[in-house]
């Protein structure tokens, strides 16, 4: 009997064929027991951050804050827009800033274009300053764009399927 090992997977895009969110659906249905994968859908109804909000009367906030500390790893999977973290992203990170919620938080960095370097350092950046514990041999770029896979085909893939199983084993042997 294995403890289950809940993951919480936040994609940075909010478009419907959004290859972060197929690569998370991937791992969702590839991950074997003890992992419990939750793909996180609620990115687009956060409000814009302001400060002068009172996060905790926000619900959309204080669930993903709720959902985050309920879990035992965070994955976050962004895309790179003008060498940076997309704006739906940055601005749940920011929403997160001011609670507990990253800290000593184990947390997974994918990259589903290993050219889009600017955004993983930059989000790298900004979730060790939150004080996340990254899981460095978790973090992984796969050579998706352009290849016009869904969940399923990269799921199929043999390199693609092996490497997204050696960083759930990653996960798994983390302290």
């Amino acid at each position: 009997m294995h403890t289950p090992i809940t993951i919480l997977a936040i994609a940075g895009s909010l478009r419907a064929a959004s290859l972060n969110t197929a690569l998370l659906r991937a791992i969702a249905g590839l991950a074997p027991p003890p992992f419990d994968i939750r793909i996180y859908s609620g990115l687009g109804e956060l409000p814009l951050f302001n400060p002068d909000l009172n996060a905790d009367s926000l619900p959309a906030v204080t669930g993903l804050r709720d959902a985050i500390l309920a879990t035992d790893v965070l994955m976050l999977a962004s895309p790179e827009y003008a060498h940076g973290v997309s704006g739906p992203m940055k601005n749940a990170l920011d929403w997160m800033v001011g609670n507990e919620s990253f800290i000593d938080k184990p947390l997974v960095l994918l990259n589903a274009s290993p050219r889009a370097t600017h955004a993983q350092a930059a989000l790298r950046e900004t979730v060790v300053t939150m004080s996340a514990r990254l899981i460095d041999d978790a973090c992984i770029s796969l050579p998706l764009l352009g290849s016009g896979l869904d969940a399923e085909g990269i799921a199929a893939d043999p390199a693609l399927r092996r490497a997204i199983l050696d960083m759930l084993q990653c996960i798994r042997s983390f302290p």
